[in-house]
């Protein structure tokens, strides 16, 4: 009976010694816990939030918005590509949450033809931003438009990665 007697009381001294290493461990984390300071997620303002998800009512807003501040043309044309119409979409959802933005739209062309022919061209080319924006819902009022031509390029060089870059209209937040 002794043995028998040894083995409980074994089995209780270890049963034991395990409950206070657990607690032990438990009471440690929980001192961990509390030597840390809980951080609390700091709730943004209703302007904050329109910011980060509208972008500021700058240039550099409306190019986060919608992904450019320009959309480009093909050679010798003024007619929007399907890709520029979906730019132009987002810019004016952009120009409809900023009712008191107004832009300028700048027609531009590449360094090929005479000046006069390539004023004439970006004047084509911004009056058709100005319409497809129009068309979404823009006020009239609040857009002007103005053609470079080829005078201001946006990348200078021969070849058509050059001029492909510089066949362009561009919203210049006023």
């Amino acid at each position: 009976m002794t043995v028998i007697r040894m083995g409980k009381t074994i089995a209780l001294v270890s049963a034991t010694a395990l409950m206070l290493a657990a607690c032990s461990k438990k009471e440690q984390v929980g001192a961990q816990v509390e030597e840390q300071p809980v951080q609390q997620e700091r709730v943004k303002s209703a302007a904050e939030l329109e910011i980060e998800q509208w972008g500021h009512p700058t240039a550099d807003g409306l190019a986060y918005y919608a992904g450019a501040d320009r959309v480009f043309f093909a050679y010798d044309s003024s007619e929007l590509s399907s890709e520029a119409r979906m730019t132009l979409d987002k810019q004016a959802q952009w120009l409809g949450h900023y009712g008191q933005v107004s832009v300028t739209i700048e027609g531009h062309c590449d360094e090929r033809g005479t000046r006069e022919y390539n004023l004439a061209l970006g004047d084509r080319r911004a009056q058709a931003v100005v319409n497809y924006l129009v068309a979404q819902g823009v006020s009239a009022d609040r857009l002007k438009s103005i053609s470079y031509g080829k005078e201001r390029p946006a990348v200078v060089g021969n070849g058509e990665s050059a001029w492909s870059q510089n066949r362009r209209g561009v919203l210049a937040v006023d």
